[in-house]
C-alpha cells in the first residue's frame, strides 16, 4: 500500500521531500495534475472535480492515505473529499497563519498565496480564529506559480516579481513571512537573498507530522524494514516534469503519465 500525494504541478513535491524523510520506509505516489495548473485561478466546483478524479484513482492503485499537498485543493476540496471517501484518511494544508502570528515580533505578517486560497473560507476561518492581535499584509502572487511550473525558482524575472511583492511588507516591518503555496518554498533561496532577516514558514514539515500522526492512529503505518519507493506521475508532459524533478528534489526515476478521460483518470 502507498501514500498518495497530489497538487496541481511541481509544488507539492516540497511536501513530498518532507514526507520521505519523516516516512523513509513507506510507498509513495506523486500526482502532477499539470493537465490543470495552475489551480489558483479555477473554480471550486472545478477543483473538487479533479480532486475527487484524482482521490478515486489513487484508491484504484491501493492508497492507504491522501495527502492534498496544495493550499488551493484543500481549501475546496477538503471538507468534500473527507465527505466522500470517509474511510480514508485524507491530510491537508492549510497557510500557516497561527505559527507566523506566534513567531512574530513585530506583529506584522506577511502570506504569500494565490487569490482562491486567500478567498477561501478555510483562510478567512484561520484568519479570525488566529490573526486577532497581528497585522497581515497578503499578495495573491499572480503568475509566481507560472514561474516556478517553468523552472525559474531562481532566475532574474522571478527575483523581480518577488522583490516587487516584498517591497510593501517590508516597508510596513513585517518579520514573518507564510508560504501559502507549496509552490512557493523553492523559491526560498530568492525569497531570503532579498530579505535575509525574515522569518519564512513553510507548513510542510507539520503535514509530514500530522500525516505520520494520522498513519500512527489508524495503524496504517509500514512494517517494511528496507526504504520506501518513490513514484511521480504526471497528466502533463513527463520529460519536462522529470527535469524539474531532477533538478529541485534529485529525484533519478522515471515521470510516469496519467491521463484525464472526462472526469475519470487513467494510466494510459
Amino acid at each position: 500500500m502507498t501514500i498518495a500525494i497530489f497538487d496541481s504541478g511541481i509544488g507539492g513535491l516540497s511536501v513530498l521531500t518532507h514526507l520521505r524523510e519523516r516516512l523513509p520506509v513507506e510507498n509513495l505516489l506523486y500526482l502532477a495534475d499539470q493537465a490543470h495548473v495552475p489551480y489558483g485561478p479555477r473554480s471550486h466546483a472545478e477543483i473538487i472535480q479533479f480532486s475527487e478524479g484524482i482521490t478515486r484513482f489513487f484508491l484504484a492503485q491501493e492508497a492507504k492515505a491522501v495527502v492534498v499537498a496544495c493550499n488551493r485543493a484543500s481549501a475546496a476540496a477538503l471538507t468534500p473529499l473527507r465527505q466522500q471517501f470517509p474511510h480514508v484518511p485524507i491530510i491537508g494544508m492549510e497557510p500557516a497563519v497561527k505559527p507566523a502570528a506566534q513567531h512574530t515580533k513585530t506583529g506584522k505578517v506577511g502570506v504569500l498565496a494565490t487569490v482562491g486560497t486567500l478567498e477561501s473560507e478555510r483562510y478567512a476561518s484561520l484568519m479570525a480564529r488566529f490573526a486577532g492581535d497581528v497585522a497581515v499584509w497578503e499578495d495573491p502572487c499572480v503568475g509566481l506559480v507560472e514561474l516556478i511550473e517553468a523552472g525559474q525558482t531562481d532566475t532574474p524575472e522571478t527575483e523581480q516579481f518577488l522583490r516587487r511583492t516584498l517591497a510593501p511588507m517590508l516597508a510596513n516591518g513585517v518579520d514573518t513571512l507564510v508560504l501559502g503555496c507549496t509552490h512557493y518554498p523553492f523559491i526560498r533561496p530568492c525569497l531570503t537573498r532579498i530579505a535575509p532577516h525574515l522569518t519564512i514558514i513553510d507548513p510542510a514539515p507539520a503535514v509530514a507530522q500530522q500525516t505520520h500522526r494520522v498513519l500512527q492512529q489508524a495503524n496504517l503505518l509500514s512494517s517494511n524494514t528496507t526504504g520506501g519507493q518513490t513514484t511521480l506521475l504526471t497528466t502533463g508532459p513527463a520529460a519536462p516534469f522529470a527535469t524539474l524533478a531532477r533538478r529541485l528534489i534529485a529525484y533519478e526515476g522515471e515521470v510516469g503519465t496519467a491521463v484525464w478521460q472526462g472526469s475519470i483518470l487513467r494510466i494510459p
